[in-house]
């Protein structure tokens, strides 16, 4: 009976996980930061008119929509155009903010270890 070799898990391997583990869990701290200060956060999306603004949440949550009477007036179906638009717009503001954050959240974290 061979003692003392485990799972063929060294002691630099140990040290690998444990950093491995402390990073992951940095990670995991930001995002329920992030998260939090996702959901405070209001992104507006506007139509290139101007006549509709849309405001989403960092996370994407629907908040509010704003419609000129101007757009009112230019009937149905463009309306509906304007407001795909800014929603669009917002979703798009939104998305990227959330990349930015996230990228803000893992630089310097060598993070390759954990696959």
């Amino acid at each position: 009976m061979t003692q003392g070799k485990g799972f063929n898990f060294g002691l630099g391997k140990m040290k690998e996980l444990t950093e491995a583990f402390k990073k992951a869990q940095q990670v995991q701290e930001g995002a329920k930061k992030l998260q939090e200060e996702l959901e405070q956060m209001e992104i507006e999306g506007q139509s290139s008119n101007g006549l509709v603004k849309v405001t989403l949440s960092g996370n994407q949550e629907p908040k509010s929509v704003e419609i000129a009477p101007e757009a009112l007036a230019q009937g149905a179906e463009a309306l509906s155009a304007t407001v795909t638009e800014a929603m669009q717009d917002a979703y798009t503001k939104s998305t990227d903010t959330m990349r930015e954050k996230m990228e803000t959240l893992t630089s310097g974290l060598n993070i390759s270890g954990l696959g």
